[in-house]
């Protein structure tokens, strides 16, 4: 049988849009064993609650979700067969304490032993009482390899993040991160709490993605409680979704020319940014747009000034682009820099199912928008620009085209605004629902389960990241250690969005 065959044997539990289905552990493991020689479906999120675990996979336009006990604290382990899976089981193994057997690797990730509980997020969570152990990476043989260790504090206000580089000369043949150290136990903070309170834990996720992860968060409230927001509210919605791909995609693309040692380019691009940012604040009350989306639809409407404000930041953009673009494509050393450096190739980005600019720069080309439409992007989908490079150059000309795109769409969401109110009251019932948004980075997938009372009973957020920070590992090596900073930033992923 067919992997999507498998999982249509198990016990159909109410989810929405798709159905968990439940499937006994002998089914999860025929499941896990044909996913080896099916390569169709991809691994989206694997994540657990006290007593199961829970896959997402994709084929095409339909999600398939499915569940399978863990009583023993135990599951037949998926990363054989989908190298995404390795990092999900091992979080799933410092939060929950359940094992995946037969997996790639069950190091620690998360957990660095200074936790005061082992798998707080257990039935029954056991007090730490070991000592701190020192973290293991893999080995490299070789003559001349000598490792340099890199953070978890770096330069300027960036988030921690340890990286251990294997080099020879100065040729990198292996790079290891360690991540978890901004780890805020996001999921636990969530337990117990109304959806409302929730989403303002969801809003602090990963800043820079508030509003998507916001918008997936209420999406999956809203599907779980079968409530539908308003056309405005759902129109307001994708406007400050796409300033804030407007907003990122302009600092990444300047802080790729600085890291390549050319400013000029940085400061232009920083400039443009803060006008977006002060726009944001001037439409809807908030720099960022932190905690502007609410289950039910977003927390106040557009400010009166607020639509003549964004157009003439757009204006500004659309202005400058032109100019930046010919700076970008004009030096020859920096091209020489970013032109085949960090490379990632079609097959890994594929066997990852990673998302955004780091998928769709590597031959890629799921967006959410156009491959899992939801409202108002169904009416108004987006042009999905994709390239096969998967160097630095392609991630950069990704953002360069997707800052094109969000001022079209921007334009044609404002110049068509629908009355109305823009919240809906949330009944206070039970429910599970998934919501998935395509955010800067990617795709932002959210799953909650709400009990009786309206309150959150189990949640999973997943960062887009997920899947794009093993990438980064591959693609920084047989470059050169100096060009890690560039190869770091062009990818971009979130620290904090993965430190659950």
């Amino acid at each position: 049988m067919s992997a999507l065959d498998l999982l249509r044997t198990g016990s159909p539990q109410e989810c929405r849009p798709v159905p968990r289905m439940l499937l006994t552990r002998p089914q999860w493991g025929a499941l896990a064993e044909a996913l080896v020689a099916d390569t169709g479906p991809e691994l989206m999120a694997l994540w657990a609650d006290p007593a199961s675990v829970y896959l997402l996979l994709r084929e095409g336009a339909t999600l398939h979700l499915v569940s399978c006990p863990a009583p023993d604290g135990r599951y037949p382990a998926l990363s054989p067969a989908r190298p995404g899976a390795v990092r999900f089981e091992r979080m799933i193994r410092d939060l929950w304490g359940h094992v995946a057997e037969g997996a790639v690797d069950l190091r620690p990730w998360l957990d660095h032993g200074r936790w005061p509980v082992a798998a707080p997020l257990a039935a029954k969570p056991e007090a730490n009482g070991a000592a701190v152990p020192q973290p293991e990476f893999l080995t490299v043989e070789g003559e001349g390899v000598h490792q340099i260790p890199v953070g978890p504090v770096h330069a300027g206000i960036i988030e921690p993040g340890h990286f251990r580089f294997h080099v020879q000369g100065e040729t990198v043949v292996r790079l290891e991160q360690r991540l978890g150290y901004v780890h805020k136990g996001h999921i636990g903070l969530m337990l117990g709490k109304p959806a409302q309170v929730a989403a303002t834990l969801i809003a602090r996720l990963s800043g820079d993605s508030t509003v998507a992860h916001g918008w997936a968060f209420a999406q999956a409230v809203e599907q779980a409680l079968e409530v539908s927001p308003s056309p405005r509210a759902t129109a307001l919605r994708a406007v400050m979704a796409e300033l804030e791909r407007l907003h990122n995609h302009l600092n990444d693309w300047g802080f790729v020319c600085n890291d390549a040692a050319f400013a000029w380019p940085h400061a232009q691009c920083g400039a443009l940014r803060e006008g977006v940012l002060r726009t944001c604040a001037a439409a809807f009350g908030h720099r960022l747009m932190m905690d502007r989306v609410v289950p039910g639809g977003v927390a106040a409407d557009l400010a009166p000034e607020g639509t003549a404000a964004i157009l003439a930041a757009l204006d500004a953009v659309e202005a400058a682009m032109p100019g930046l673009l010919a700076v970008y494509e004009g030096h020859a050393s920096l091209q020489d820099r970013v032109v085949g450096t960090g490379r990632v190739a079609p097959e890994l980005a594929a066997r990852f199912a990673a998302g955004g600019h780091v998928g769709r720069a590597a031959g890629r080309g799921f967006d959410a928008r156009a491959a899992l439409p939801y409202p108002p992007y169904d009416a108004l989908p987006p042009e999905v620009p994709v390239l096969a490079e998967g160097d630095v150059d392609a991630r950069v000309r990704i953002r360069i085209a997707e800052i094109g795109e969000s001022l079209r769409l921007l334009r044609a969401l404002l110049a068509d605004l629908p009355e109305g109110a823009v919240q809906v009251p949330l009944p206070r019932r039970g429910g599970e629902g998934i919501g998935v948004v395509e955010g800067f980075r990617g795709d932002c997938l959210h799953w909650v389960a709400l009990d009786e009372a309206g309150l959150v009973r189990a949640a999973f957020p997943r960062d887009p990241s997920w899947l794009q920070w093993p990438l980064l590992e591959a693609a920084i090596e047989g470059n050169i250690v100096a060009d890690f900073p560039l190869c770091n930033k062009s990818f971009n992923c979130s620290y904090s969005g993965v430190d659950l």
